[in-house]
């Protein structure tokens, strides 16, 4: 399998900082590897300058859409991934604007889609430096799925992950446009449906820009109790789980093998 065309699709808010050299990165090393690549940042309505950084690269494929409205990071990866099936790409790209990866971790990812005629490749973090609660929340979060997927997803939230079209396309189109953690659905959709995973151990590395956490969950620095807004958040994601992907009625769970091949 080979692919002539690659689209990489990256959410971004207030990444001004770090984001024009991971884009350069990615480009010095994707860019080998097919005919043609476009890059898409959706900027979910960033109060810096990341839309005016990107826009002034000036690299060919590289583009910015800014979103209506500031939504989130679930909204805005799911209108990535739209942009990025719309452009009619071989292999659609996810990853995050924050550059917590290795360029040539990404160009892995592609490498191992292409040889291994993956339907989904996740590229799983390794050395990750996250507080403490986080690494909490994502070791419970495993346990509470795994009964429901069947088996050990090993890193079910990863940002860095690669798609067929087709399979992107049934997952998109279930999960609909506003689910606040669509990797977790995602990824227990392909569990339940055989698709094709294959999972790559990755570098994490540390947020690129001035500020090394971000501003996602209100806070500055590393604060050693969980912000109340990541609490509030993981709150309303528990919710969504139960009623898109747990629930014996939830529409994610109507996915199945014969549906998604066309059966």
């Amino acid at each position: 399998m080979s692919f002539e065309h690659i689209a990489i699709v990256m959410p971004a808010y207030n990444e001004a900082d770090g984001i024009a050299g991971f884009l350069q990165e990615i480009v010095e090393h994707v860019t080998p590897l097919c005919t043609r690549v476009d890059i898409i940042v959706a900027d979910d309505r960033s109060t810096d300058a990341t839309a005016a950084v990107v826009a002034q690269l000036g690299i060919d494929g590289v583009e910015v859409q800014t979103q209506a409205a500031n939504r989130g990071h679930g909204p805005t990866a799911l209108a990535a991934y739209r942009a990025g099936l719309a452009t009619g790409a071989s292999l659609i790209v996810h990853v995050d604007g924050d550059g917590q990866f290795a360029g040539a971790d990404i160009a892995r990812i592609v490498a191992v889609s292409r040889e291994q005629r993956a339907e989904v490749v996740h590229g799983v973090r390794r050395g990750r430096e996250d507080p403490w609660y986080r690494r909490v929340l994502s070791a419970g979060l495993r346990l509470l799925v795994r009964p429901f997927a069947g088996r050990g997803i090993p890193d079910i939230n990863t940002p860095l992950r690669a798609y067929q079209p087709a399979a992107l396309e049934t997952l998109v189109d279930a999960v609909g446009p506003d689910a606040l953690v669509p990797h977790v659905h995602f990824s227990l959709a392909e569990a339940r449906s055989r698709m094709r995973v294959r999972y790559i151990a990755v570098r994490s590395l540390p947020r690129r820009g001035a500020e090394s956490t971000g501003t996602m969950w209100g806070a500055t620095g590393q604060p050693v109790l969980p912000p109340r807004r990541l609490r509030t958040f993981a709150r309303d994601a528990l919710v969504e789980l139960w009623r898109l992907s747990l629930r014996p009625s939830a529409p994610m769970r109507a996915m199945s093998e014969p549906v998604r091949r066309g059966a």
